[in-house]
């Protein structure tokens, strides 16, 4: 019984009443206590700020999406608005350039218009001069010659209206 595992067992059994006797269980129970108690705090805090966090989360996805929707909402609308811009851009040539297109068709009717008149006037002269010369060649005299002067006037004022 002399063992050394004997007066282990004895001077352990000798502090266990020590501590007893002190009141060391109890504070050791009140200890453990505390610290039980100070860990469900901890957790419970975690919790609610796990919680919190969660909600600001929760409303940081809202605002993304909102933000999203509106960034979506903006660049429809830019769409829209270009391809308005684009259509009024489009109309506005296709105007412009009938326009255009008329004053050149008015011009070039003017124009054969006027070339017309002078090919007329030409001609008309042209067969004045043809008239004459032949009616003098085949005409004598005063009366031929004033025969000649009114209906050469004549000729002229039917060939240029």
């Amino acid at each position: 019984m002399l063992e050394a595992e004997f007066w282990v067992a004895v001077a352990f059994f000798v502090f266990m009443a020590i501590v007893w006797k002190v009141g060391g269980f109890t504070t050791m129970t009140k200890g453990l206590d505390g610290r039980a108690n100070r860990i469900r705090h901890e957790l419970d805090e975690a919790k609610r700020l796990r919680e919190e966090a969660a909600a600001v989360l929760a409303d940081y996805k809202r605002r993304r999406t909102e933000a999203e929707r509106e960034a979506e909402t903006i660049v429809a609308n830019a769409r829209e608005e270009a391809q308005r811009a684009a259509d009024e851009g489009h109309r506005k040539l296709d105007e412009f350039l009938a326009r255009r297109t008329k004053a050149a068709e008015t011009k070039i009717a003017q124009a054969e218009a006027q070339a017309e008149a002078q090919v007329r006037a030409a001609a008309a002269e042209a067969a004045v001069r043809v008239s004459e010369t032949i009616l003098r060649e085949r005409m004598q005299g005063e009366a031929a010659q004033g025969l000649i002067r009114s209906s050469l006037g004549e000729i002229r004022t039917r060939m240029r209206s």
